[in-house]
């Protein structure tokens, strides 16, 4: 399970938030 929030810095490294990138 991701622990993290929607609005936090993508952890792929990218600069942008979680729900842009990786969060889909």
């Amino acid at each position: 399970q991701q622990k993290i929030g929607r609005n936090s810095p993508c952890p792929c490294g990218s600069g942008k938030k979680f729900k842009k990138c990786c969060g889909k």
